[in-house]
């Protein structure tokens, strides 16, 4: 799995200009010391975990994410309550059998992630102050089941607390 990079976009689907990219298989990063955040009864994180396997992030997760390295195999998730750097608002499933290639998958989450904007926070992309990245699936995730986008979104002036969910802005 791979991370489009934070930053505004200078056009609407051109969002992503490099990768930040994010491999392993969801085994491999249990052995590795990836795990899963503590969550409620209605799948909320309640207590955040510095090392969750990527492939358990879920729409609704916040993520301290804004560090992320070249290479990881787990992500910091966080309580939406507390300062975090960006929030999971919305997945994709990637129905396709052989591997698209890496435009195709980061074409294909411009838009879908665009898509999914406005609904989420209440505003225009072009007229939010909020900016959107994603995870997506590498050739080398894919090999292991991988087809989710995740679209999430962040202020790139910093962290917030709470959720971004119909802020307007």
């Amino acid at each position: 799995m791979a991370r489009a990079p934070l930053g505004r976009a200078v056009a609407v689907l051109a969002i992503a200009a490099t990768t930040v990219a994010l491999s392993g298989c969801s085994l491999l990063n249990q052995l590795a010391g990836g795990g899963q955040a503590i969550r409620d009864e209605g799948g909320a994180v309640v207590e955040g975990n510095d090392s969750t396997d990527v492939f358990t992030v879920r729409v609704g997760d916040c993520l301290n994410d804004a560090e992320a390295a070249e290479e990881v195999e787990t992500v910091p998730t966080t309580p939406c309550e507390g300062p975090h750097d960006s929030e999971v608002y919305a997945s994709v499933i990637l129905t396709e059998t052989e591997y698209p290639g890496d435009e195709d998958i980061l074409s294909r989450a411009d838009e879908e992630c665009l898509a999914g904007f406005e609904t989420f926070v209440g505003t225009a992309y072009e007229q939010s102050i909020y900016d959107f990245s994603y995870y997506f699936p590498t050739e080398g995730s894919w090999s292991g089941g991988d087809r989710e986008i995740l679209c999430v979104i962040y202020d790139p002036s910093g962290k917030v607390t709470g959720s971004l969910e119909g802020v307007g802005g």
